[in-house]
Parts: C-alpha cells; sequence; structure tokens
C-alpha cells in the first residue's frame, strides 16, 4: 500500500503526527522550532499533546488541509488554506515539517508538526503551492466582484438617467 494518494487537485499523506501548539505569531522558522521544543516536553493531562506520534493521513486540497485519524479515518482539524500563515522542514531536524494557521473562530495561531521519512520537503511544496493556487483564484473571484459591482452602479446611472429623460419626453421638455 502506498503512503500518497494523489488526485489531480488532491494530495493525501500518511505521516506521523507529532501534535499541535498554539504559538504567538503566525509565521518563521523560530516559532516551528519553539513548536517543537514545546511537544518534547512532557504533560500527560495536555489534550492537544494526547494524539501526538500517531499516523495521520494529511489530505490537501485547493480549499484546505485536513488532518484524519489513520484508523478510523475521524477527522482531528480541518484548515482552510486562506488561514494557512506559514508552512516550512525543520532546519533541526530535516524529517519534520509543519504550517501555522490560525484559529478560523479566534486571533489564535496554532501550529501542526508532523514527521515524514520521504515526504517532508515534498508536502511543504505541495502546501505553498495549493496556498497560491488558491491566492490567485481568490483575487480572481475579488476582482469579478469589483467588476459585478460597477456595472451594478453604471446599470443604476443609466435607469435614473432613462427615467429623468422619460419625465422630459412626456412633459415636453
Amino acid at each position: 500500500m502506498s503512503d500518497v494518494l494523489e488526485d489531480e487537485s488532491d494530495l493525501s499523506l500518511t505521516v506521523k503526527f507529532l501534535g499541535r501548539v498554539e504559538v504567538v505569531r503566525p509565521s518563521g522558522l523560530q516559532i516551528l522550532e519553539d513548536a517543537g521544543q514545546s511537544l518534547k516536553t512532557a504533560d500527560k493531562f495536555n489534550s492537544e499533546k494526547a494524539a501526538r506520534n500517531s499516523k495521520v493521513h494529511i489530505f490537501l486540497t485547493l480549499s484546505g488541509i485536513d488532518i484524519l485519524e489513520n484508523k478510523t479515518k475521524y477527522l482531528l482539524y480541518s484548515c482552510p488554506l486562506s488561514t494557512v500563515s506559514f508552512c516550512a522542514v525543520l532546519r533541526s531536524s530535516p524529517k519534520v515539517f509543519g504550517f501555522v494557521a490560525q484559529h478560523p473562530a479566534s486571533d489564535k495561531y496554532h501550529c501542526y508538526l508532523f514527521q515524514s521519512q520521504k515526504f517532508a520537503p515534498v508536502l511543504v511544496s505541495a502546501i505553498g503551492d495549493a496556498f497560491q493556487v488558491s491566492k490567485k483564484e481568490h483575487n480572481v473571484r475579488g476582482e469579478r466582484d469589483l467588476v459585478v459591482e460597477a456595472l451594478r452602479h453604471k446599470n443604476k446611472v443609466l435607469q435614473r438617467e432613462n427615467e429623468e429623460l422619460k419625465r422630459k419626453l412626456v412633459s415636453g421638455d
């Protein structure tokens, strides 16, 4: 069985989940290093660290990153790509990689760390590429929305002008 499942726009990898840690900043290699150090300290009462060191599936699409438990396929975490602010391989440990994402309902940031014998640089690159494509699509949608708004405004101006001309025509001015 392969550790990689690839579709035209989806990528799924089985990796070791090291854990999720709340971080103070949205980016930087030092944030990943600090998160890695934080996960090394034993804290058996912390639920965030309870699921660590287990195999998970990372499912990457153009809309987000889903982290699923390996055996049950239970969704542990889901991060829309728009919330991902940083992704890299740790300098101190080239088999460890992670990404930082903002919690969708708060101003908190979390660092998700994983270990893969073969795929760390590949997945970091794939997340970066997906993020870039997602940003381009978002910008195109935004530009289309501006064009639509401009056309609606122009339409209203022309309708008012048309009504005014009709009134003048009826009144004989």
